[in-house]
């Protein structure tokens, strides 16, 4: 294959040799979907329908829970019809759409965590502006910034890697499309080297990301220790740590992904941790911020009181 346009598939990496195996994955990933879906789909809901939970802190979680519904409805479904029927191709624009999607909602999501985290900081250490920094008005702009970069980052990505020359065949080593695996198949030095480039931007900006919410959390425990109070001090930690553990979930996962060394790369360990940074999030953190979060708990358990009372 001489370049990308004479590609009209690709073909994935497959979990298993065997059908039964492969069955054994198709329903792991379908429990595993199933319980993103509740899960988000009831924070979702409880959110918008409560109205206690109108304040920024639950917007900007209802939009993290919208992008967990994303990002793991672009790599599982396919994943799972792939284990089902017992095959491996993708075609090339179904590759396309996954890459630019996963980017996108990834990239959205990460600068989300860093919006909540700047959220967390003014609501405890600076609360008598938090009216003034973080309004109604304000809420929607950073998150529809933070929509919007995932999408320009996306876009930049997925145009450039697409554009590459592939002459190392289509097998993709992963069981969804992603940048570093269409990489391995590009057969121009330069061009290569141009999407690294890109990617290297890429990292530095969400370093900076990271680092700006690992200060942010420093000074946030800060002001909590001052607190006097023990129920004080607990109130706000029940808001903070949810978000502290999925971002380290998030975080960890991926840095172990994309920066593991290559003496202990394989296909079997890139699959693992694939799932680990693309699959488990979606599906844990409904569960992680509902853990300690009582006003929360209790939105849910009307949504849930409601839905059983309909169908009696």
């Amino acid at each position: 294959m001489s370049n990308g346009s004479s590609i009209t598939q690709f073909l994935l990496l497959a979990f298993a040799d065997t059908q039964e195996l492969q069955l054994l994955h198709f329903w792991l990933f379908l429990g595993t979907y199933l319980a993103a879906l509740l899960g988000n789909g009831l924070i979702i809901t409880a959110i918008a329908c409560d109205h206690r939970l109108h304040t920024p802190m639950y917007f900007f979680l209802l939009n993290l829970s919208l992008l967990d519904l994303g990002s793991i409805s672009t790599t599982v479904p396919k994943a799972m019809a792939n284990s089902l029927w017992d095959t491996r191709d993708i075609s090339y624009a179904g590759c396309a759409a996954q890459l630019f999607l996963f980017l996108f909602l990834f990239g959205a999501e990460y600068s989300l965590l860093t919006v909540m985290a700047y959220d967390r900081y003014v609501a405890i250490c600076n609360p008598l502006h938090y009216g003034i920094l973080l309004g109604s008005t304000a809420c929607v702009h950073v998150a529809a910034a933070a929509w919007a970069s995932g999408f320009l980052t996306a876009l930049l990505h997925t145009a450039n890697t697409l554009s590459l020359p592939l002459c190392h065949g289509n097998a993709v080593d992963q069981f969804f499309c992603e940048i570093p695996q269409i990489l391995k198949l590009s057969c121009s030095d330069s061009d290569y080297l141009r999407e690294v480039g890109f990617l290297l931007v890429g990292a530095c900006l969400a370093f900076g990301c990271f680092v700006f919410i690992v200060l942010s959390y420093v000074e946030i425990f800060r002001a909590v220790l001052r607190i006097p109070s023990e129920q004080g001090r607990h109130k706000a930690f029940s808001t903070c740590l949810p978000h502290v553990a999925v971002v380290s979930l998030f975080v960890s996962t991926g840095i172990f992904a994309y920066l593991k060394p290559p003496s202990i790369s394989s296909p079997a360990l890139n699959l693992v941790v694939a799932v680990l940074y693309a699959v488990v999030p979606p599906a844990v953190n409904p569960l992680i911020y509902s853990m300690r979060n009582q006003e929360l708990k209790d939105a849910l358990k009307k949504v849930i009181q409601s839905v059983v009372s309909q169908h009696q």
